[in-house]
């Protein structure tokens, strides 16, 4: 099912939607992800947690401006300690699009939808300054251990469940979506943000 998200603000955007990605976004995103991120973006650590497994496309979001696919943002399932939560990223804004509050707007509609499917967190590692505003909390100092070096000040969450900070403690790796998750009590079907 395609869900469509318009953008909200109160300053003129002629042309944005955001879209729920699927696999004919695939190509677009990778270039996009490379102008954002170049060739190295393959050898961090969130990326050996994202070869582990597949993301989840219902939580995955695109922005297009008249058509064009301009940015997008991406939900990994994870198991992070004791939390079933989701790894936000990459996120990527072409050069073009940026500073114009599209990246933030991505965060906000996949933080939602990662709600209303019952997930725990949504972690990322990213710049406590960007991502702080946005809901994003430190994780206690070196709590999670991923598949590679990370700056243990950049891991950040956003709990969306009781006592997150307390499990998220231990080895963070991709989870089977099949798995079992929590239904959130206020899930409710996807539908257009205007």
């Amino acid at each position: 099912m395609l869900s469509v998200y318009w953008f909200r603000s109160s300053m003129f955007h002629s042309g944005l939607v955001y879209l729920t990605e699927d696999a004919s976004h695939d190509a677009v995103i990778e270039l996009i992800n490379e102008e954002a991120f170049g060739p190295g973006r393959h050898t961090r650590a969130a990326a050996r947690i994202r070869e582990q497994g597949p993301h989840d496309r219902s939580l995955s979001f695109i922005c297009t401006d008249n058509g064009e696919t301009i940015a997008s943002v991406r939900m990994t399932p994870v198991l992070a300690g004791g939390v079933q939560g989701h790894l936000l990223g990459p996120l990527a804004v072409r050069p073009s699009h940026k500073n114009r509050g599209i990246g933030r707007e991505l965060v906000r509609i996949a933080i939602e939808a990662a709600r209303r499917k019952g997930s725990e967190g949504v972690i990322l590692i990213g710049d406590p300054p960007y991502y702080m505003p946005l809901g994003f909390e430190k994780v206690a100092y070196q709590a999670l251990a991923f598949p590679g070096p990370v700056d243990p000040n950049r891991v950040l969450v956003v709990p969306l469940a009781d006592d997150v900070h307390d499990r998220l403690k231990g080895v963070i790796a991709w989870r089977d979506c099949g798995a079992k998750m929590p239904a959130a009590a206020d899930e409710a079907p996807d539908r257009a943000y205007a």
